[in-house]
């Protein structure tokens, strides 16, 4: 279980961010990036982007100060990898393996309400915004992702990644939802003094934030958290060379209104 060399901080009102130094099971570290937003003084939009395009530089070209890399691609053509809806509108891309495409969780944005949900808790056709990928790390303010199990199929249908994302520290990228406010969270990871979460650490962390519930987003390479236009984290490939501005993506998180 992770735990904070400092107390977690209360988030202020309008936005707030942080950086939190986390110590580990084992003796190893890492650093948590952690970001808050008021519900009452932002909105949420899924973004699809039109190419292949590293965060930062996106937020760049289009304005965007605030965002929050998306869902999974296909490792070969960059497809977005599960389902994507946007202003209600089905969007092309690959499904997610059955049958844990009907399972795996998502965020779902309609105007003002803001959901986190496994994927049969949503309406089968449903308006505004839809981002499906998972998995769902924390419900009712608890940790229902644990090590080691594998409730919505990382594990089983890792062929459709890189890897098994299940499986051990990485950097990671998740989005929450607190009783007024949202958290946007990225780590680093895969370097000696920076080992990355697993997937139940991240959602430990997030509960000490404040999280009632959240979804666990793309990592890796991927993990991307834009503040004020710059980039928060610092990205890596698997043998740990820093990525410069992070990963091409394809889908992300804007917040606007901040």
């Amino acid at each position: 279980m992770s735990r904070s060399t400092t107390s977690l901080p209360a988030l202020a009102p309008a936005r707030a961010d942080s950086t939190i130094r986390l110590e580990l099971d084992g003796g190893r570290r890492t650093t948590l990036h952690l970001a808050s937003w008021s519900l009452a003084e932002v909105s949420l939009r899924v973004v699809r982007l039109d190419e292949p395009t590293r965060l930062v530089d996106w937020c760049r070209r289009t304005g965007v100060a605030d965002a929050l890399v998306g869902g999974f691609y296909t490792p070969r053509g960059r497809e977005p990898l599960g389902e994507l809806r946007l202003d209600g509108t089905r969007m092309p891309s690959v499904p997610f393996l059955e049958p844990w495409h009907a399972t795996r969780a998502c965020l779902h944005v309609d105007g003002d309400a803001i959901r986190v949900a496994r994927r049969e808790s949503l309406a089968a056709d449903p308006a505004g915004d839809l981002l499906q990928a998972g998995p769902l790390l924390v419900e009712d303010g608890e940790v229902i992702c644990r090590d080691g199990d594998d409730a919505e199929g990382f594990a089983a249908g890792s062929t459709q990644f890189d890897s098994d994302i299940t499986d051990g520290r990485h950097p990671r990228a998740a989005l929450a939802l607190a009783a007024d406010r949202v958290l946007a969270a990225a780590c680093d990871g895969r370097t000696a003094d920076e080992a990355g979460l697993t997937l139940e650490e991240l959602a430990r962390a997030l509960v000490a934030a404040g999280a009632e519930r959240a979804l666990n987003l793309d990592g890796g390479g991927s993990t991307s958290l834009v503040l004020d236009g710059r980039l928060r984290n610092h990205p890596r490939e698997q043998h740990g060379v820093e990525l410069a501005g992070g990963r091409p993506i394809v889908t992300a998180i804007a917040f606007d209104g901040t």
